[in-house]
């Protein structure tokens, strides 16, 4: 019985998840200061324009999930938000490190979507609610609902997990070319 060749994508490396850890950890940092900035510097609602009329910071508490989604409920979505971040935190910490080596996309988008739902999970432990302040909008005439980098980080992370899923893994799967 011949021992089998391992593939690239065949070879875990645990130790390689550590550097996905340091991106959360770095996106969860900035994410952290950032509100912090907006808290200390602006009042509940205040507007700074930044790019007339489609772009302004505008300090917001959501209470809910995203876009305020059951942010008028008695409270209890604090504790369901909190714990489903915890839950699909944990679940990416331990994912990582199951991983073949040549998975940087999916690992990146990972990473990302596990600092987005840490940094507002600290919000609401902290908080009781998150910390938003990106507000993208045109004129009077139509309003996106304010976010914050952690938003931003798991929606860039989500992309980049749909293109691993559409265009990377079958790459993975396909048989190794044998040169002759």
């Amino acid at each position: 019985m011949q021992p089998s060749k391992n593939t690239l994508s065949d070879i875990k490396n645990p130790q390689t998840a550590w550097l996905w850890y340091g991106l959360s950890a770095l996106v969860v940092g900035i994410d952290q200061l950032s509100k912090v900035y907006f808290e200390n510097n602006f009042q509940l609602y205040q507007t700074v324009s930044v790019i007339e009329p489609i772009f302004n910071f505008t300090l917001a508490h959501n209470y809910g999930a995203a876009f305020s989604f059951l942010a008028d409920q008695g409270g209890w979505q604090r504790f369901f938000f909190s714990g489903l971040a915890f839950g699909v935190c944990g679940f990416i910490i331990v994912y990582l490190r199951r991983l073949p080596r040549d998975t940087g996309v999916l690992s990146a988008g990972l990473a990302l979507i596990m600092a987005g739902a840490l940094g507002n999970l600290m919000d609401r432990v902290r908080l009781g609610y998150v910390v938003d302040f990106l507000h993208v909008h045109y004129a009077n005439v139509w309003n996106f609902p304010i976010f914050n980098l952690a938003d931003v980080a798991i929606n860039l992370g989500v992309v980049l997990v749909l293109i691993d899923s559409f265009f990377l893994e079958a790459k993975r799967r396909e048989p190794p070319m044998i040169d002759a």
